[in-house]
């Protein structure tokens, strides 16, 4: 995470990794973030040859010195251009831009919910904004958070899978295959539990309360009033499917198969 939080000024000259920064940082996330996928991104997460030339090994490490200078200029609300990327992070391995470049993308949108869009095609510039228009991580003043929408959006769209509402040990389960654990500190989301049920609650994403009539008591999350004012179940849900390399169509179109077995099998 030291990565992640140098300063400006350390950015002045090409990233150099200190150490297995994709561990620290990305978990089991990194993993999905490191592979070529069919999620959307501005370019095509497509190994080249000369990429396989360099270890995979050191890509990831490649992307993750780039997520650090996106996650500063994020942080500055400063857009981005192909050139100063080369010049800042990838230095004798620009060669290696389209890929590594993917799988930064991929990772600030998983894990940070962090959009990378491109606005001039032909300077190759870019923007950085909140996946879905969500405003959660509005203010990171203090130069040592991170964007947290990411998790945000797969809480959301867990509650909006079981329709409006899911039990909390369910997503606490979900959290722990990510390796996020109640009770213990992550190096970007932090203490899970208080993420979930003070700050998003406080901030009107969440609802936290308990099961009506359980005994022993028993408590579930669902979405916020400022999670309905800023997106939509169906928009989660369409986005958590598109980076998965579904559509929703598809996916509807197999929950009712699925429905109509349960029912014949009924």
């Amino acid at each position: 995470m030291s990565e992640l939080r140098q300063p400006e000024a350390d950015l002045q000259a090409p990233v150099q990794a200190q150490g297995p920064v994709e561990a620290q940082v990305f978990g089991a996330a990194g993993e999905e973030a490191a592979s070529p996928s069919s999620s959307s991104s501005p370019v095509a997460p497509s190994f080249s040859a000369y990429a396989e030339s360099l270890p995979q090994e050191a890509l990831t490490v490649l992307m993750a010195d780039l997520v650090a200078f996106l996650l500063l200029k994020y942080r500055t609300k400063e857009p981005i251009c192909k050139a100063e990327m080369l010049n800042m992070v990838l230095g004798d391995h620009r060669d290696h831009f389209p890929v590594v470049f993917s799988q930064a993308c991929e990772c600030m949108q998983l894990v940070f919910g962090v959009d990378v869009k491109e606005v001039d095609p032909r300077e190759c510039t870019y923007v950085l904004v909140p996946t879905l228009g969500l405003t959660c991580d509005a203010v990171l003043s203090d130069g040592q958070s991170m964007p947290k929408a990411g998790l945000l959006v797969l809480i959301l769209g867990q509650i909006a899978l079981y329709g409006d509402r899911t039990p909390e040990e369910d997503v606490w389960e979900l959290l722990s295959i990510m390796e996020v654990y109640v009770g213990e500190q992550h190096c970007i989301y932090g203490e899970p539990r208080e993420l979930l049920t003070e700050v998003w609650v406080q901030e009107g994403y969440l609802e936290y309360r308990q099961v009506p009539q359980s005994d022993p008591a028993r408590y579930e999350f669902l979405w916020g009033p400022r999670a309905y004012a800023e997106t939509s179940k169906w928009q989660v849900l369409e986005h958590l499917l598109r980076v998965n390399g579904w559509d929703l169509r598809s996916f509807l179109s197999l929950c009712a198969e699925g429905v109509s077995d349960e029912e014949e099998g009924a």
